[in-house]
């Protein structure tokens, strides 16, 4: 862990030090937060749009040309950063009927992060502009059960599955705390719990923080359900 925290330091200290140098030189301007997507000046708007086509069967499938391609061949500019979990049935570019550079996309078991992903998404929000941070969870997610299970009947996960449990831990305890009835229950409280967690973490983050304050940066939870294709959004 440690050589994470120092390779973290590394990373904010030098985005740090190039978010200084380039507010020197726009000293008396004010920022402005826009959308890569033409005709849209709200990524969250385009992404509830994006996920009602998906929802419903009406995918566009915009910017995939092959023109796109080469406009991004030497620059990227996206609407949003989506951290959210491997699970291959939550793909975010699909489920939010998205094309060629309009996402970052940042993926790990149940949003399970650290210091190295922290440095990821800080390197979208403060290098980038990118105006919107998204913790997309998902029904049923197997890192979630995986954790869920192995804390419930106190069996130890093999291998580095251990440090996923651990880590979903304190989503875990918060769970317990809700009147649920079933494993199944607790398991999606146990979900909800990490999105918010998540969240909350991401938004005290330090250079995350200082964009949000400035309104450069908007942090929301969302919820994919299986089941219908449709995100739930906590934009509060």
């Amino acid at each position: 862990m440690g050589g994470l925290l120092n390779r973290r330091g590394l990373l904010v200290g030098g985005l740090a030090a190039v978010v200084s140098v380039a507010a020197c030189g726009q000293h008396g301007s004010t920022p402005t937060v826009a959308s890569s997507v033409p005709g849209h000046s709200d990524p969250l708007e385009e992404l509830k749009a994006g996920n009602a086509r998906f929802a419903d069967g009406q995918m566009m499938h915009p910017r995939q040309s092959p023109q796109r391609r080469a406009e991004l061949t030497d620059r990227q500019d996206p609407m949003a950063i989506v951290f959210s979990c491997i699970d291959s049935r939550v793909p975010p570019e699909i489920v939010f009927d998205q094309g060629l550079g309009d996402l970052f996309v940042i993926r790990t078991g149940a949003q399970d992060y650290d210091a190295l992903i922290e440095g990821s998404i800080e390197y979208g929000a403060i290098m980038d502009h990118t105006p919107l941070m998204v913790v997309l969870g998902h029904q049923r997610c197997g890192a979630a059960t995986a954790a869920v299970k192995s804390l419930e009947q106190h069996k130890p996960a093999p291998a580095h599955l251990a440090e996923v449990v651990e880590a979903l831990k304190p989503a875990y305890l918060e769970a317990k705390q809700t009147p649920w009835k079933s494993l199944d229950d607790l398991i999606e409280a146990t979900i909800r719990a990490q999105i918010r967690a998540t969240v909350a973490a991401l938004r005290t983050d330090p250079p995350l923080a200082m964009n949000s304050s400035n309104n450069q940066l908007r942090i929301v939870g969302a919820h994919y359900a299986l089941d219908t294709g449709i995100v739930r959004w906590s934009d509060q």
